[in-house]
């Protein structure tokens, strides 16, 4: 599995405090069968626009990335390593020409709303990146506080070129009941294109109980989709393939049961 939106890099934000809490990270997610980790520490979008605070930011970045990279080389030497950030769209046209907040480097660039909440116009904004030659990739849609019930803005998200990630944890109640009926919703209707932990190497990591929920669900086909293939086709500036939506009913027990009606 690949996982592209967690925050390993030490000492930059909210994330790993110091290199031990990165190999704690680091080791949760050996433990889970994620073998692949782009790490994507927070970047406001307007500091873009400040040239001086951002060259000082990104040495910064580059330091934490380069202790994180050794810290990997030297005790999870099987895991493979890239970087990008998360960036805030706090400004509707932030300048994504740097490769270090893309995500490996691709065209695909990893966005969040500023505040938790979804500011207005942003399928203007969304537009117009894509319009520019970069994919976004929205984070984690299901935990804003003003997503609409009925996911029409999630749709035209994507209609204007986005691509849209879940948190594990949202599929197992890590953000409250609302947040998992969203992320379950978002699913039925196809409008899911990746999963990742956004994990800050504390606490548990939601990656494997995320994946039980699935198969309990018979999302099998979904979870290796999201987790796996469109994922690898991202590090290959690939666009994700469609993901059939779940479809209630279709799980492990229907399987079971179909055969008993086909004797």
């Amino acid at each position: 599995m690949l996982d592209f939106h967690n925050h390993l890099m030490p000492g930059v934000d909210d994330g790993a405090g110091d290199i031990d809490e990165a190999r704690t990270g680091l080791s949760e997610f050996r433990a889970q069968r994620i073998e692949c980790i782009i790490t994507t520490p927070h970047l406001r979008g307007s500091m873009i626009d400040r040239p001086r605070e951002f060259e000082g930011f990104l040495d910064v970045l580059d330091n934490a990335w380069e202790s994180l990279k050794a810290l990997a080389t030297a005790e999870f030497p099987e895991m493979r390593l890239e970087r990008g950030a998360e960036v805030m769209l706090d400004v509707p046209r932030p300048d994504l020409s740097d490769a270090r907040v893309r995500l490996a480097g691709t065209s695909f660039v990893l966005l969040e709303f500023p505040f938790m909440s979804i500011p207005p116009h942003s399928t203007l904004a969304i537009r117009d990146l894509a319009r520019n030659g970069w994919v976004p990739v929205i984070a984690h849609p299901e935990r804003y506080r003003n997503i609409p019930v009925n996911y029409d803005l999630v749709e035209d998200w994507r209609d204007s070129g986005a691509c849209i990630q879940v948190n594990s944890g949202s599929f197992i109640g890590y953000y409250g009941a609302g947040a998992k009926a969203i992320a379950w919703g978002l699913l039925e209707r196809g409008c899911v294109d990746y999963l990742s932990s956004d994990y800050h190497s504390r606490g548990k990591c939601a990656v494997r109980d995320c994946a039980k929920a699935f198969e309990r669900r018979g999302a099998e086909a979904q979870l290796r989709a999201l987790t796996t293939t469109n994922p690898e086709r991202l590090l290959r500036d690939e666009r994700p393939v469609p993901v059939q939506p779940l479809i209630e009913g279709s799980g492990s027990f229907w399987r079971r049961l179909l055969p008993r009606f086909l004797r």
